[in-house]
């Protein structure tokens, strides 16, 4: 398995296109075109951190601020934000005439999540902010299980092999020390923020950076400084997007810039665990079948939600060949609730299908005040233009999914 802190890219086209909740409206299609369904791949929402994101023996100046929940969980500020997003997004889809305005019909919304918690509890803020009173459940494997749509390498989906996986990630970042030396900048701003510098050099653990299969064979392993960092990057903008008090964000260090540049240090640990082409193909095997196969049923909802984490957000995009990018975070660093949507548009005079592909995010700062403006980025799928034919859409990202 994929030894993480959490379970948890070519080219990007087109502007982010800041919309506020209170206006937002449907974005101009093109003459004839008809939506006919939607695949959102989601990230789960803002959540405290997990047990081992801070590695242990991380030094800082001053104790970590406290939590409202538990470790892991969906704080309230986060659920709030979800069905916030999810209104915002059910106002885009009922302009787009996806979406009734009234409760929808039986199947015409289904939201799927994997096990953990925070997916579950996402999947169902969601809901109620996209079909509000209509009791839309999230469907989700039994705890303990593993759903191959989100977690591929540890149920065993794909016939991946760790000895090449390494291979393909060395050529991929150039190694593991490599990755480490270009990212040197953002982890010395980091041990300025950790405050540690009187306490020795280098805040977190001094290990060096290695890179290999994991024991099972289900996975590869990454040590040193990346996958020390990226984790506390991640802790300091959860910090800053819950909306704790400014002084407790960093110790009062980490402004919004400082986190956009360390979080270029958690977009690194992609670099190593799905955005290779060789770890794309596997990372988003099952899951970008399912979303092709969701696409071509004509009894399919119209809208499918697949509840995951920031793994799946970039393992499509790296399958895709495209980079993830919004305002307020470093390239390919998925912030809480951020979506990839997979519009299916229909021509209504020829009836061909075509795919549309967008990136929905909400800035750092709207997440921290729980506003409704959303970002809408369009993505390009390489090897296509951005309204791409259905069937070739289809074949291209197979032709990239590892069996």
């Amino acid at each position: 398995m994929i030894r993480m802190p959490r379970p948890a890219l070519a080219l990007f086209a087109g502007a982010a296109m800041l919309l506020p909740g209170a206006a937002l409206s449907a974005p101009a299609r093109p003459q004839g075109l008809a939506v006919e369904r939607v695949v959102i791949v989601m990230r789960h929402g803002i959540r405290a951190p997990l047990a081992g994101e801070v590695p242990e023996g991380t030094r800082t100046a001053a104790p970590w601020p406290r939590w409202p929940v538990a470790e892991s969980r969906l704080t309230p500020h986060g659920i709030r934000a979800l069905e916030t997003v999810a209104a915002a997004d059910r106002r885009r889809f009922v302009a787009q005439r996806v979406l009734p305005r009234n409760c929808a019909a039986s199947g015409a919304i289904r939201i799927r999540t994997n096990v953990s918690d925070r997916t579950i509890a996402s999947g169902e803020a969601y809901g109620r902010g996209i079909a509000p009173g209509c009791g839309i459940a999230a469907e989700h494997l039994k705890a303990g299980e593993i759903d191959p749509i989100f977690e591929p390498l540890r149920a065993g989906a794909t016939r991946f092999d760790a000895s090449r996986a390494v291979a393909a990630i060395e050529r991929f970042t150039g190694g593991a020390a490599a990755l480490t030396t270009r990212h040197a900048a953002a982890i010395a701003l980091l041990d300025r923020i950790l405050g540690c510098a009187p306490l020795g050099t280098g805040c977190p653990p001094n290990l060096p950076a290695q890179l290999r299969p994991a024991p099972d064979g289900r996975g590869i392993e990454l040590q040193g400084p990346i996958r020390d960092t990226s984790g506390i990057a991640q802790v300091l903008l959860l910090q800053y997007v819950e909306g704790l008090p400014l002084r407790d964000t960093g110790w009062g260090r980490a402004d919004p810039a400082a986190l956009t540049r360390l979080g270029a240090l958690h977009a690194a640990l992609f670099d190593v665990f799905t955005r290779s082409p060789y770890m794309a193909s596997h990372q988003a095997a099952i899951l970008g079948r399912h979303v092709l196969e969701t696409l071509a049923d004509p009894a399919g909802p119209r809208i499918e939600v697949l509840m995951g984490h920031d793994t799946n957000v970039t393992a499509l995009a790296a399958a895709l060949r495209t980079s993830l990018k919004a305002p307020g975070y470093a390239t390919d660093d998925v912030p809480p609730g951020g979506a990839i949507l997979v519009e299916q548009l229909r021509d209504r005079k020829s009836g061909r299908r075509f795919v549309r592909l967008s990136y929905r995010t909400q800035s750092p700062q709207v997440l921290r005040q729980g506003g409704a403006a959303v970002s809408i980025g369009s993505l390009r799928m390489a090897g296509c233009a951005r309204l791409c034919p259905a069937d070739r859409f289809a074949r291209i990202l197979r032709s990239r999914l590892a069996d």
